[in-house]
This record gives structure tokens, sequence and C-alpha cells, in this order.
């Protein structure tokens, strides 16, 4: 899709209309406080996208930025956007502008049983549509199991964690475990 761009947030209204889009599209238990994506943003850990179609607001990334890796933070598009190729052409934007770069997403496992099961087997899917491997990496991160997905990228469980430790400290570093498999 054409006219989908990324933009770094300028003023007061790109970061109202990104705060808006990352509280209704995030759970509260999935969401860090904003102010400290701001913060990270300004120290340079974190970028800040607002992803823009035809010049409109339409989205928002953030990612964490570690050496030769980037974690997909957060990802969304305006509900009313979905489904007609923004996500998919800013997932093409994001690859590009990390190209020098592995990029990881992390995403809840799908072969955990769930009430949202679909809806998390539709997020898989769009990610390898949109490019992401699966990386076969599983961790559990703050209690929740979850897969990586990767362009351009190895990451085991190891350096997994490490991300965490060099990106976030040793605390974040210990609530990353290995998930427990089924019997």
């Amino acid at each position: 899709m054409s006219g989908v761009i990324l933009k770094k947030p300028k003023g007061p209204a790109d970061w109202l209309r990104l705060y808006r889009l990352y509280r209704e599209a995030f759970p509260a238990s999935e969401r860090k406080p904003f102010g400290i994506i701001v913060k990270m943003h300004r120290q340079g850990k974190t970028d800040v996208w607002s992803v823009e179609r035809d010049g409109r607001f339409a989205g928002l990334a953030a990612t964490i930025n570690g050496d030769g890796l980037v974690l997909l933070d957060y990802f969304a598009v305006e509900c009313h956007l979905r489904g007609q190729g923004v996500g998919t052409a800013a997932m093409a934007a994001l690859q590009s502008q990390y190209r020098d770069r592995g990029l990881f997403v992390e995403i809840e496992r799908t072969r955990t049983p769930s009430q949202n099961q679909s809806e998390r087997l539709r997020r898989k899917q769009f990610y390898l549509t949109a490019g992401m491997a699966e990386l076969g990496t599983e961790a559990n991160v703050f209690g929740v199991d979850m897969e990586l997905l990767g362009s351009r990228c190895k990451l085991d469980f190891e350096g997994y964690r490490a991300f965490y430790r060099d990106n976030y400290g040793p605390w974040a570093a210990e609530h990353i475990t290995p998930v427990e498999q089924e019997e």
C-alpha cells in the first residue's frame, strides 16, 4: 500500500494521538506507563513512530533498540483502518527502517489454549505474512507465555534474556523464564 510512512512525533497533538491509540489497543496488563516510553524515546533507547497513511494518523509503533536487535514492543493500527493493508505497509516500512539490524516481536504463545486463541492465530499470521519468521524461541515473560517471530535475526532463549538484561536491566531479565512444557 502506498502512502504509508513512519514519522517521529513532533508535538503534543502527535503524542496525544499515540497515547489514545496505545490506551485503546492494549489491555492495562500489557501497558508500561506511557511516560516511561516517552522518556526512553527521548534517551534514544526507544523509537516511537506515528504511522501515517496519506498524511493522516493511522497507527503507532514503538521499538526497543538494542545492539544489532530491535524489539517491536508495541504495534497498533487504528481500528477503522484494520484489514486495509495499513499494518502490512507499516511493517514493511519498519523492516526498511531497521534493515541493518534484526527486528523481532513477542506474541502470545499460540500453542497455549486460551480464550482468545483465534485472535492469537490471526496476529501470528499477520506477522508471518508481513515477513517475519518463527524463531523457535518461547519464554514466559512476566507471567505470560510468549513466542518470538523475527526478521533478519536468530534469537535463542539466552540471547532473548540477555536482550532484556542489556536494555531493561537485571531485574527484567529475571522475569524471563523458560516456558513450562505441557505433559
